[in-house]
C-alpha cells in the first residue's frame, strides 16, 4: 500500500475513529486502526467488537492495499507532523513508513486480515433524520442514562419508532428525559431498540448541524451513516468542486453498534398525568440560582429546597457542617404555597441542555415527582428528595 493524504484530513478522521479503541484489551488487533486504500479513498476503521466507526477520506492512492496500525500511536505521530501531504507506504510485513517534510517514522502494524470486519446492515428497517434534529434529541436526553451496571437495560437510550414519531428516552430510575420528533416511515418499520451509552457518546461527537443520517435497524444491531446534503455542497466556499468535497467528506462516516438486549421499562407509567401547579420560570436565571446554592451541598446534604409562594421562589441549601445558601427569584406565581426538595445536579442537567428561554415546572406536593417542560416535544421527570 502506498498513499498520499493531507495531514488535516487524516488527523480529523483519526480523532473521530480512535475514541472507540480500548486501552485495555486482550486482543492486540483491537488497539489498531484498519487502513484500507483503493480508488481515491482511504478508509479508516476501529472497533471494540460492540461499537465500530468507519470514516473515509480522499487520498492519492499510488498502490492500493490494507494494513492495521496502533491507533493511538499513529494518531500521536500524525498530530506532531508538519502541515502538508503525508506519504504512507506499507510493505508486505506490515511495516509502515510515514514521511512528511523532514519527518520520518516507521511503525509496526498487524495484517488487515486479522481485523474484525464491521457487520454489513443492508437488510433491516431504514429511517432518515436530519443530523441536527438527532443531535438535539440526544443532547436533551443522554445525561439521564444510568451508570448502574446492574440495571443494564438502562445503560443506554431507548429509541422508539412508532406512529410516525421517533421517541428517545433515558432514565436512571430517579429522573427521566424524553424527546420526540416527527419522522416519516412505513408502519411496517415500527420498532424499538436500546442503544448503549458508548454508541450514544460517539454519535453525539459525530453529528453536525447539517446533513442527514441514514439509520438501519436489525434485530441486534444499529447503524448510523452520515449523509451530506445538496445545500451543504452549495455552501462550500470557493468553487463548486470544493463545495461538493465538503458534502462528500461529511457523508462518509459510519457507526455500527450492538444493541442492549432486554425490555426497557414502561416509561409512560412514571410520567404524571396531571399536576396541581404549573409555574413559568426563566431558564438561565433558575440555572444560575441553582448553581450558586448547590455550592453549599455536600455528600450527606445533597438537596436544595424550593419554596414557591405568591410571585416568589426561594431556593435554599443547608448543611450543618458547611453552612447555608439562599437565592430568591421574583416569578409569576399565583398558586398555593408549595415546598419541594430536589437534587440540584439532576435539576440543572436539563436546564444546561435546553435552548428555550422559558421552562415550565409542574408540581403537586413535596412527595410527588416534578416535571420540567418547554414549548417543544420534550419533558423531564424528577423524583423529589426527602426533606429533613
Amino acid at each position: 500500500m502506498k498513499i498520499e493524504v493531507t495531514k488535516t484530513e487524516v488527523l480529523d478522521a483519526l480523532q473521530q475513529v480512535q475514541n472507540v479503541v480500548s486501552s485495555r484489551t486482550t486482543l492486540p488487533i483491537l488497539s489498531n486502526v484498519l487502513l484500507r486504500a483503493s480508488g481515491e479513498t482511504l478508509e479508516l476503521t476501529t472497533t471494540d467488537l460492540d461499537v465500530g466507526i468507519q470514516r473515509k477520506v480522499s487520498a492519492t492512492v499510488k498502490r492500493s492495499g490494507a494494513t492495521s496500525l496502533p491507533a493511538r500511536r499513529f494518531f500521536s505521530i500524525v498530530r506532531e507532523l508538519p502541515e502538508g501531504e503525508i506519504e504512507i507506504e506499507v510493505d508486505e510485513k506490515n511495516m509502515a513508513a510515514i514521511s512528511c517534510g523532514s519527518s520520518f517514522f516507521k511503525i509496526v502494524g498487524l495484517p488487515a486480515e486479522e481485523f474484525p470486519a464491521l457487520p454489513k446492515l443492508e437488510e433491516g428497517k431504514h429511517y432518515k433524520i436530519a443530523a441536527a434534529n438527532l443531535r438535539d434529541m440526544l443532547r436533551k436526553t443522554a445525561y439521564a442514562i444510568s451508570n448502574d451496571e446492574t440495571r443494564y437495560v438502562l445503560n443506554g437510550i431507548f429509541m422508539g419508532f412508532k406512529a410516525e414519531k421517533l421517541t428517545i428516552v433515558a432514565t436512571d430510575g430517579r429522573r427521566l428525559a424524553l424527546a420526540e420528533q416527527d419522522l416519516e416511515f412505513p408502519k411496517a418499520n415500527e420498532a424499538e431498540a436500546i442503544l448503549p451509552t458508548k454508541a450514544v457518546r460517539e454519535l453525539e461527537h459525530m453529528l453536525g448541524e447539517k446533513g442527514e443520517v441514514q439509520i438501519t435497524l436489525t434485530e441486534n444491531q444499529m447503524a448510523f451513516e452520515m449523509h451530506g446534503t445538496e445545500a451543504e455542497a452549495a455552501a462550500g466556499k470557493g468553487t463548486e468542486q470544493e463545495g461538493t468535497k465538503v458534502a462528500a467528506e461529511r457523508k462518509n462516516v459510519l457507526l455500527v453498534s450492538k444493541l442492549i438486549e432486554g425490555t426497557f421499562p414502561n416509561y409512560r407509567q412514571v410520567i404524571p398525568t396531571e399536576s396541581k401547579e404549573r409555574v413559568s420560570l426563566e431558564r438561565e436565571t433558575l440555572l444560575t440560582a441553582l448553581r450558586r446554592t448547590s455550592l453549599l451541598c455536600t455528600d450527606t446534604a445533597n438537596s436544595v429546597k424550593m419554596h414557591f409562594t405568591k410571585n416568589n421562589l426561594s431556593i435554599i441549601a443547608k448543611s450543618p457542617e458547611v453552612g447555608e445558601a439562599k437565592e430568591t427569584m421574583v416569578i409569576n406565581y399565583k398558586g398555593t404555597d408549595v415546598t419541594v426538595a430536589f437534587n440540584p445536579e439532576f435539576l440543572m442537567d436539563p436546564l444546561r441542555n435546553l435552548d428555550n428561554d422559558e421552562v415550565f415546572m409542574e408540581l403537586t406536593d413535596e412527595l410527588s415527582p416534578g416535571v420540567v417542560k418547554v414549548n417543544a416535544p420534550f419533558l423531564y421527570v424528577i423524583m423529589p428528595m426527602r426533606m429533613s
